[in-house]
């Protein structure tokens, strides 16, 4: 497809678009025709050097520090209604440059996008410090101050919304930051960083230098002059970033990473239907390249049966096509190299001794984009690679259990913990089981990450550090200090 528009591909640092220092590019590319879209300006570490020097004066010297919570209110609420009303514009370079079906960007997305955004800055100025009951010769208070720079790494499958879920809580609390997106979805979070300068974000307030993670990321990650990071991504990244910091200044680090997420379905499930339909969207959804994805659907043996029919239904709905047709429901794998690793994971899971129900090869072929069928694998077995390692893409293994205890444990028997369904019809089982199940959200009788107001984020492998969304992300962006007066 050709585009009808001229993006913007240059590096915001200090509210104004740039070049890089050596004035590289690299290409993005279309998913869904392997086509080239646009060259992109290549931040280096000397840029973000650069911009974080913008980061730091803004924040050191510049007036968003000096700012009443309200009125850093005001701009973050203005800076969202510009994201909405640039909208259309921001879907249409989302779907072009992650593949992404355009009904996902224009009605999931960007809203949920522009929503975060308003919601933490509704937040800036309701969060309340403390007195502590220290004794009456004493004031003490507990007050909580921005940490100052943040530096955000993020993803390429939900590039906006990941950004807004760091932007938002962390300009909310009163820091500045740097963005680098990930190199194969810099459009749309350039264009983010233009749109904040023109709602009237202080000079310096919100930085995006695109780049590699080896060079960017890393020189990001090392920088002493950045007091904390956040990251989304793969759990190998993740530990790269705990050792930039460690290697540095000890900066926080914030990491929300992989899963291998379990749905478990009881005896006593009742709307079989929907069991099937929630199956489906988790793990068809954005192709499957989704951290919180139940990509392990663990059934009852007395329900097993009932529920694959239902999913081979259900299955029909989730139609892999053009990204900007408003039909399509599984758009592109993200690039070559990602659609072969996925290709790789369904052919050891057939050399395993999985049983291939449904999908298991490259579709589309004709496009020259890069297109992997809705893949279901039964007799998946709790040693097999395919219910044991991410593999990030539209695949499904399922299993089956002969004791709710044993569902349980099958579960849990993994080294991630971000997200876990359960239905039940039985109240006391559902509480029994989220209680049980180790993952940082647990949905009951649903697939759901929980909404604007819940902490998403998970255990073990999945990350630690903090969380995204709620009051929790606010607060993990800023320092606690107690002030102690002596009035004797």
């Amino acid at each position: 497809m050709t585009l009808t528009f001229d993006p913007s591909t240059r590096l915001v640092i200090g509210g104004r678009s740039v070049e890089s220092v050596s004035g590289a590019t690299f290409a993005t590319l279309n998913p869904a025709t392997g086509q080239e879209l646009a060259k992109v300006s290549e931040g280096s570490a000397e840029d973000m050097d650069r911009a974080v020097a913008a980061a730091r004066d803004a924040f050191d010297n510049g007036p968003w520090g000096r700012m009443s919570p309200a009125e850093r209110r005001g701009l973050l609420k203005r800076f969202a209604l510009l994201v909405e009303a640039n909208a259309d514009e921001l879907a249409m370079l989302e779907s072009l440059e992650a593949g992404k079906p355009i009904f996902d960007t224009s009605t999931i997305d960007l809203p949920e996008t522009v929503a975060c955004l308003m919601w933490h800055a509704e937040l800036a100025d309701k969060v309340y410090d403390q007195a502590s009951p220290s004794g009456p010769g004493v004031v003490s208070t507990i007050v909580r101050e921005p940490i100052g720079v943040v530096g955000a790494v993020l993803p390429w499958n939900y590039p906006l919304m990941m950004a807004a879920w760091k932007i938002g809580p962390a300009l909310a609390a009163g820091n500045t930051m740097v963005l680098k997106p990930a190199e194969q979805t810099s459009l749309s979070t350039i264009r983010i960083g233009e749109l904040a300068t023109e709602a009237g974000l202080p000079d310096g307030v919100l930085n995006v230098v695109p780049g590699f993670g080896e060079t960017a990321g890393q020189a990001l990650g090392l920088h002493t002059d950045v007091d904390c990071v956040g990251f989304t991504g793969s759990t190998e990244v993740g530990r790269m970033f705990l050792r930039y910091s460690a290697d540095s200044n000890l900066k926080r680090v914030l990491l929300e990473c992989g899963g291998k997420n379990p749905m478990v379905v009881m005896s006593d499930a009742e709307d079989l239907d929907k069991v099937a339909a929630a199956a489906c969207e988790s793990i068809f959804w954005n192709a499957g390249q989704n951290c919180s994805s139940n990509s392990r659907l663990l059934l009852h043996e007395s329900v097993a049966d009932d529920v694959l029919a239902r999913i081979d239904e259900a299955m029909h709905e989730w139609i892999v096509g053009d990204p900007l047709d408003p039909e399509t429901r599984v758009g592109a794998i993200i690039e070559s190299a990602h659609m072969d690793k996925i290709l790789g994971n369904i052919q050891k899971a057939k050399d395993e001794g999985a049983t291939l129900r449904a999908g298991g090869g490259r579709t589309r072929v004709d496009s020259g984009g890069w297109f992997v069928e809705p893949t279901i694998f039964t007799e998946v077995s709790r040693d097999m690679t395919v219910a044991r390692e991410e593999v990030f893409g539209p695949v499904l293994s399922v299993s089956t259990f002969a004791h709710a205890d044993e569902g349980i444990a099958m579960a849990n028997d993994t080294d991630y913990g971000l997200h876990a369904s359960v239905f039940t019809s039985n109240v006391r089982s559902a509480h029994l089981a989220a209680r049980m199940l180790k993952a940082g959200t647990v949905s009951i009788n649903t697939y759901s990450e929980g909404d604007m107001s819940t902490p998403f984020g998970g255990y073990g492998l999945s990350g630690f550090g903090g969380r995204d969304n709620g009051v929790h992300a606010h607060e993990q962006y800023t320092e606690t200090k107690t002030i102690w007066l002596d009035l004797a």
